[in-house]
């Protein structure tokens, strides 16, 4: 189901992969204290704008009896936050990188795809949220406010070239506004605990509480969170031996047991608030957030109530939106292996949740944002099956995790809980689909459209939930085990003894290095060739001094130390700009007897943006040329 190697692959958020060195720490508390923190951005995502429509309609509806579901929800976040902390640490990859790897490509790009949805279905109620909360404290048309959100593209940029400690300072000071502002709405509520603790036995009172209940669950427990968590755990630097690996899961899970519960905290008191200040009131219908801001102020007794309550939600949706907004860049990475520039990245992940609020805003009006909420957290429902069930395969994969293989009470609680997850999303889903039908004027398209796309996103759960199982079951095979090294195998004799290779940093490097080999030996001399192609380098070329760069740069020096350490004379070329004039002058330079290049796959818009490589350097040189 895996296929490692040793050559340099692409790492998760590569910027920051690492960055932060927990090697130094030697006491427990200075340790945990270097651990700490991606939970803490992880957290944001269970208590974001998407949570609280679902908490205040909870609260207002059904007092405190939908609390237990709160406290279930968090148990099934924390048990799969840890399951992808611990994919993170132990396979060094993410979830979007993992699933590439064990998956053909034609289940790969629907996932992709999916993922994509999802985050953008994440991000439209972040930037929502964020908007309402900026109308509800100043006044401001909602139009105003999602075109603001725009601009967290830029601050995400700027805090994470800070360094990620600060990045995770600064959603720790927006959390911590969250959790302060609700502090002080339950001062200002005043409700009964002996009220809260009865909230705590499970009961379901009809069928609304019932959809309710659904919905709170897919709010919590997000798909995009399970990807932004595998990744941000890589940004540690700690010991990869067998005690160092160990120490890391019990202190990313120290870390996730403490913002989760923060988390908690405040999705609890979203919940609380709602029943004390509308349920026992006797406002039962209270559901959207407007609302809720209105009427806190006369209820509660004083102003400041739904000023705390419009800052904690802009807070909310702020730092809600710059992990969305990682979490968008690490599935793009992961799923296709796509090198593009940062800002890029973020900016086409934040237009993608900003185009539909400004259509709805701007074509429906502002009324609609309620119902477009409502639709996100059903799209983003269909979304979770896709992430936790690959993730529960992943890390209950022996020959990928060794050891640190997750144990049997643990397997039959994650899979309990996707199981839970799953059949409440695909209820919400028909009832939901069964909703429009009713009440569409055209119920044909419905049946065209959102039908047929349920009935293939449940085709496509099944696949990915039993293929595993199967595959195992009736074609044993030999895994590679963990670290790899790649085995080359070359002929006898050299027949080129100067050889040129060009490499992408792709498992297809893999398969030119060892053609090379075979076709030269040990005897002859090799140079390894790859061109930085970002605009800084085509600007200007050598002098250009950024992160891709020196990350380029040790890639081709990993490349080399490996092979050298086999015995091969190995030189390495660092190209600036255009590929297609690059490579000749370093393989005329080098006076190559041989060039090696790799198919790299460029098709159709690829060759239309970047050209075609291969048949370009193949004209301007005068050897021959091997493609791979």
């Amino acid at each position: 189901m895996l296929n490692q190697n040793t050559l340099p692959r692409s790492k998760s958020l590569e910027e920051v992969n690492a960055s932060v060195d927990t090697t130094h720490q030697k006491s427990f508390w200075r340790k945990l204290f270097a651990f700490m923190g991606p939970a803490y951005l992880v957290s944001v995502g269970y208590m974001d704008p998407g949570n609280w429509a679902t908490d205040i309609a909870g609260g207002s509806q059904f007092g405190y009896k939908l609390i237990w579901v709160l406290l279930m929800s968090n148990l099934m976040a924390l048990l799969l936050q840890s399951l992808s902390a611990r994919l993170g640490v132990v396979r060094g990859k993410d979830l979007a990188q993992a699933s590439r790897e064990s998956y053909p490509k034609i289940i790969n790009i629907p996932l992709y795809i999916l993922a994509e949805i999802a985050i953008a279905a994440c991000d439209l109620a972040e930037v929502l949220g964020m908007a309402i909360g900026l109308q509800l404290l100043f006044g401001w048309p909602l139009i105003w406010g999602v075109s603001l959100t725009v601009l967290d593209t830029f601050l995400l940029l700027f805090l994470i070239n800070q360094g990620m400690r600060k990045m995770e300072a600064f959603i720790l000071v927006l959390v911590s506004i969250i959790g302060g502002a609700f502090v002080l709405e339950m001062l200002f509520a005043k409700p009964a605990f002996s009220d809260i603790a009865s909230g705590l036995i499970p009961s379901i009172p009809n069928n609304t509480a019932l959809y309710i209940a659904i919905g709170i669950i897919g709010a919590t427990v997000m798909p995009h969170n399970l990807y932004l968590h595998s990744s941000l755990v890589q940004t540690r630097k700690f010991e990869r031996s067998i005690d160092g690996i160990r120490k890391a899961i019990k202190f990313n899970f120290i870390d996730s047991a403490i913002a989760l519960n923060l988390a908690l905290f405040v999705n609890a008191a979203i919940l609380i608030l709602a029943a004390t200040a509308f349920h026992k009131n006797g406002m039962f219908a209270v559901a959207e957030i407007k609302d809720a801001h209105k009427f806190l102020a006369p209820l509660l007794g004083t102003k400041w109530a739904p000023i705390l309550f419009a800052v904690a939600l802009i807070a909310a949706g702020q730092s809600s939106t710059l992990t969305g907004t990682l979490a968008g860049q690490i599935v793009m990475e992961g799923y296709l292996n796509l090198r593009i520039q940062p800002w890029l990245r973020r900016m086409i992940t934040r237009l993608l949740a900003v185009g539909p609020a400004l259509f709805v805003i701007i074509y429906f009006g502002e009324e609609y944002t309620s119902k477009l909420l409502v639709l996100s957290q059903v799209i983003l429902s269909m979304q979770l099956g896709f992430a936790v069930i690959p993730l529960i395969h992943f890390v209950s994969n022996r020959n990928g995790m060794g050891e640190f293989v997750i144990g049997t009470w643990i397997k039959i609680g994650a899979w309990l809980a996707a199981t839970v997850i799953i059949l409440l999303n695909i209820k919400l889903v028909f009832e939901e689909i069964s909703g429009w039908l009713a009440t569409a004027s055209h119920p044909t398209v419905i049946w065209l459209t959102a039908v047929p796309l349920a009935v293939a996103a449940l085709f496509l759960l099944l696949y990915i939930t039993f293929q595993p199982l199967v595959v195992n079951a009736l074609r044993p095979h030999t895994v590679a085990p963990h670290h790899r090294a790649v085995e080359y195998q070359p002929l006898a004799k050299p027949i080129y003894s100067r050889i040129a290779i060009t490499l992408d940093f792709s498992e297809v490097d893999k398969h030119v290095i060892n053609n090379a080999l075979a076709i030269g030996n040990q005897a002859a001399e090799y140079v390894l060739i790859h061109i930085v192609e970002t605009a800084g380098a085509l600007v200007w070329g050598e002098d250009i001094e950024d992160f891709e760069t020196s990350s380029d740069q040790k890639n081709l020096d990993r490349y080399a130390k490996d092979l050298r350490e086999k015995g091969y004379r190995i030189k390495v070329e660092l190209g600036y700009g255009n590929p297609k004039k690059c490579i000749p002058k370093i393989v005329k330079n080098f006076d190559a007897e041989l060039l090696v290049m790799g198919s790299h796959g460029h098709r159709l818009m690829k060759d239309l943006i970047l050209g075609t490589t291969i048949d370009s350097v193949r004209h301007s040189v005068k050897i021959p040329v091997l493609v791979v």
